[in-house]
């Protein structure tokens, strides 16, 4: 079963009743690691695993004293250790869920949790800082089987499938482009890119397949950047540069894709998704909204003889009320990703935002920062320097 075929499933799975916490031995084992002051827990990421009663939580590892005592408080959990490399050996569970947002460790952590046995591993984005550890990650997971999903929590939306099916029936008559941006805010430029803009790069992957080449460029006030702009980014994200992003992308199906990121750019953080622009009509994506995406029905070049409203696409379609009654849940709360994650343990099928996936929205980024090394000039997939070319710039 590929991807979509799967999605289109995924609503009769969210819905699942809600069980007692398991307590049968063979019920999947959770080892969780975070680390306070480094990335913490992400973004729920921890305490998602109490919703999934199916499961049960063996031990929880942080480094950080004050926060591994809270974590076990949190977790409800007996076990915990303050160097995760312990807690994989004591525990050996066959689910880890890492959870700090750095990614710096992201690499170390995966390659720990494989070599314990892992199964199965749910992971905060970014997944990791170059392509060089994307394919550590990747040769390590491959001969052990072990599936590895990445909380990009919007590409398990169910009004996806909406979306697909939408541009199918040619709703937006014939797709031209697609146009994404970052959050805008302080952190606009290479930062947005890193943080939030993997969200958005993830979801043009989605619509329209794997990158083929990417040209792009990077400003700090409006200049080029230059070698003396690379800095150390926040939040363990490596060598960055710049407060403007621009890219442009050459999809697989024929579209071309292009990201955006200004800081301070005044849009109040209202761009943060993507639009998918159609000879008569748009799809605008808003990243993290429980309401995905609306539907502008009518040519977006032209001006309208009439009001042009913003209709709200849900699982069901356009303008249809939402059926799933626990979206926010299962979405937001990592519900339906780690449901995902463990129906794969024991198929061929791969989780729907795979080590795959996560793999290709990290290159993507690092294409950004190969093309401004290359003088803006178009650089293919995969890329041949699979570190950050910031660091030669």
């Amino acid at each position: 079963m590929d991807r979509r075929t799967f999605l289109a499933t995924l609503s009769s799975s969210l819905t699942l009743p809600t069980l007692g916490r398991s307590e049968r031995p063979d019920a999947p084992s959770v080892g969780v690691i975070g680390h306070t002051g480094r990335g913490d827990f992400g973004h729920g990421l921890d305490t998602a695993w109490l919703r999934i009663p199916e499961t049960r939580i063996v031990g929880v590892a942080d480094a950080n004293a004050a926060g591994l005592a809270s974590a076990k408080q949190r977790l409800k959990v007996d076990r915990g250790f303050s160097d995760y490399r312990q807690m994989l050996e004591a525990t050996r569970p066959e689910v880890v869920a890492i959870c700090p947002r750095h990614p710096d460790q992201h690499a170390e952590m995966t390659l720990a949790a494989v070599e314990a046995g892992a199964r199965a591993i749910y992971m905060e984005k970014p997944f990791c800082r170059t392509p060089a550890e994307a394919d550590a990650i990747i040769a390590a997971c491959e001969p052990n089987n072990v599936k590895i999903a990445v909380a990009h929590r919007n590409r398990y939306h169910p009004a996806l499938q909406a979306i697909d099916q939408l541009i199918s029936a040619g709703e937006i008559g014939k797709p031209l482009e697609i146009r994404g941006r970052g959050k805008g805010d302080h952190r606009g430029g290479a930062e947005d890119l890193w943080v939030l803009g993997s969200h958005v790069l993830n979801l043009m992957h989605y619509f329209g397949g794997a990158p083929t080449s990417c040209s792009a460029v990077l400003r700090q006030h409006g200049r080029r950047v230059t070698q003396a702009d690379v800095r150390a980014g926040g939040e363990a994200l490596g060598l960055i540069a710049g407060n403007e992003v621009h890219a442009r992308y050459e999809l697989e199906n024929g579209l071309i894709a292009t990201f955006d990121s200004v800081a301070n750019d005044g849009t109040g953080g209202a761009g943060f998704g993507l639009q998918i622009i159609g000879s008569e009509g748009l799809i605008n994506v808003q990243c993290d909204q429980l309401t995905l995406a609306h539907l502008v029905r009518g040519n977006p070049f032209e001006p309208p003889k009439q009001s042009r409203p913003w209709v709200p696409i849900t699982s069901a379609g356009p303008g249809q009320p939402e059926p799933l009654s626990d979206l926010r849940e299962t979405v937001s709360h990592h519900i339906g990703p780690i449901r995902d994650l463990i129906a794969t343990i024991d198929s061929e099928r791969q989780p729907l935002c795979s080590v795959y996936e996560a793999a290709m929205t990290v290159e993507m980024i690092g294409a950004v920062f190969a093309s401004h090394r290359a003088d803006s000039q178009a650089v293919t997939f995969p890329l041949a320097s699979r570190e950050n070319e910031l660091a030669r710039l």
